[in-house]
C-alpha cells in the first residue's frame, strides 16, 4: 500500500480507538490489530501514541474551522451566516466518526500541544466571527471578540448537549433553534452606517 494510503487508514483506524477508548486507554497494539498492520508499521509512520492522537486533532480541528470560515463565505446576510455556522457545529458533533469527541471532550487536555489545539478551534472561529461582528456593528475589538467566542460557546455546547440527549430535536431543527436564539442576541447591535 502506497504510504499516503497506509497513514490514512492508519489515522481512520486510530480514530476509531481514540473514540471508543479515549486516550489513555487507547494502546497502540489496538490501533495496529484495527488497521490491520504490525506495531513496527504503526510507528514507521508515527513514532509514538502522542503524535498519532496529535495528527488526528490537527484534521479534526482544520476540519471545523474551515466548515466555518465556507459557512462565514457563503452569504452576506448574517442571519443567514448566523445559521450556517450552527449547522457547522450540529453537523460536526453528529457525525458518525466521533471525532468531535477529540476536540471537545478529549482526556489529555492537561498536554499543552492538544490545549493548543483544541484552544485553536474557539480562537480561529471566534476570530472570523469577530471580524463580521466589528465591521458589521463598529464594535471595538475587544467586545467583538467577546461576542463572538460567546456565540462558539453557545454552538459547542449546545451541540453536545443536543447529542447526549439522544437528538429528541431533528438536527436541523436543533441549529435553527439555536440560530435564532443567537440572531435573536447578536442582531441588537447596531450597524454601522456602511451596513
Amino acid at each position: 500500500m502506497p504510504r499516503r494510503e497506509r497513514r490514512v487508514q492508519l489515522l481512520e483506524s486510530a480514530l476509531e480507538v481514540f473514540v471508543a477508548q479515549g486516550y489513555h486507554a487507547a494502546a497502540m497494539d489496538d490501533i495496529a490489530d484495527r488497521a490491520g498492520v504490525s506495531k513496527p508499521v504503526l510507528y514507521q509512520h508515527f513514532p509514538g501514541k502522542l503524535d498519532l492522537y496529535l495528527a488526528l486533532l490537527d484534521t479534526s480541528c482544520d476540519l471545523i474551522i474551515d466548515n466555518c470560515r465556507e459557512a462565514l463565505a457563503s452569504t452576506t446576510d448574517n442571519r443567514d451566516r448566523v445559521t450556517a455556522t450552527m449547522r457547522v457545529f450540529y453537523s460536526y458533533v453528529a457525525s458518525e466518526e466521533g471525532a468531535f469527541r477529540l476536540v471537545f471532550e478529549s482526556d489529555l487536555t492537561s498536554e499543552p500541544d492538544v490545549r493548543e489545539r483544541v484552544d485553536r478551534v474557539t480562537t480561529e472561529c471566534a476570530s472570523m466571527i469577530a471580524d463580521v461582528i466589528r465591521t458589521d456593528t463598529g464594535l471595538p475589538d475587544e467586545a467583538s471578540e467577546l461576542l463572538a467566542v460567546s456565540l462558539v460557546g453557545m454552538a459547542q455546547v449546545s451541540a453536545r448537549f443536543w447529542l447526549a440527549g439522544g437528538g429528541q430535536i431533528a438536527q436541523d431543527d436543533a441549529a435553527t433553534l439555536i440560530a435564532g436564539l443567537a440572531w435573536r442576541g447578536i442582531r441588537g447591535y447596531p450597524m454601522t452606517d456602511d451596513h
